[in-house]
């Protein structure tokens, strides 16, 4: 009995394999942008969605990170921000003026 209890323990007490969404976007230099994902145990963000929305919260454009989980657009001229939609709690917001 003593052994199903440290087996529990041992099995309790290891870490839980969860992964965080990373995304970046920089400027092309020639009035368009391009935004990278992934996540952090190495898997792709193939087709997680991207979204521009401007200050207004009129959304732009959307689209899909692409086979080599990228986005690029056309940056806008006015206060805007894009969002990385990989799903609930894996959501992360880059405003335009952030992205350089």
């Amino acid at each position: 009995m003593r052994f199903v209890f440290t087996i529990a323990a041992l099995l309790l007490s290891m870490p839980i394999l969860a992964h965080s969404p990373l995304f970046d976007c920089y400027d092309n230099g020639d009035g368009t942008a391009t935004c990278e994902g992934a996540f952090s145990d190495g898997s792709a963000a193939v087709g997680v969605g991207i979204r521009i929305e401007l200050a207004s919260g009129r959304i732009l454009m959307q689209g899909e990170m692409d086979d080599a989980s990228s986005y690029s657009f056309e940056m806008p001229d006015e206060e805007y921000s894009v969002y990385f939609e990989a799903g609930e709690g894996h959501e992360i917001v880059l405003f335009g003026d952030d992205i350089y």
